[in-house]
């Protein structure tokens, strides 16, 4: 099982960047579920989460700038980032909740990493 996350990259302050996050393997069912993302010598926070009935939650500091949606037949997670900010530069990371035959656990995406900077 894993989750492959793409989509990162340089990206001026005000620009935009959408987020991507497949999941692949064998497993009987995926909850895409959440982005979060960690900067460089701070914890690992919560950015975005969808739940299983669509309902969303964002950080305050993306809310209004960020967008997550999500494609289940393809298990794709998505991640559109509007208005970014130098402050959003981070590696970002998907998660995602997985039924395989022997057990129902939490992935991690491998991260990708968002830089804003001019």
């Amino acid at each position: 099982v894993q989750l492959q996350a793409s989509g990162g990259g340089l990206v001026q302050p005000g620009g935009s960047l959408r987020l991507s996050c497949a999941a692949s393997g064998s497993f009987f069912k995926v909850n895409m579920r959440g982005w979060y993302r960690q900067a460089p010598g701070k914890e690992r926070e919560l950015v975005a989460f969808m739940d299983t009935g669509g309902n969303t939650n964002y950080a305050g500091s993306v809310k209004g700038r960020f967008t997550i949606s999500r494609d289940n037949a393809e298990k794709t997670l998505y991640l559109q980032m509007n208005g970014l900010k130098p402050e959003d530069t981070a590696v970002y990371y998907c998660n995602a909740l997985i039924t395989t035959v022997t057990s129902t656990e939490a992935y991690w995406g491998q991260g990708t990493l968002v830089t804003v900077s001019s």
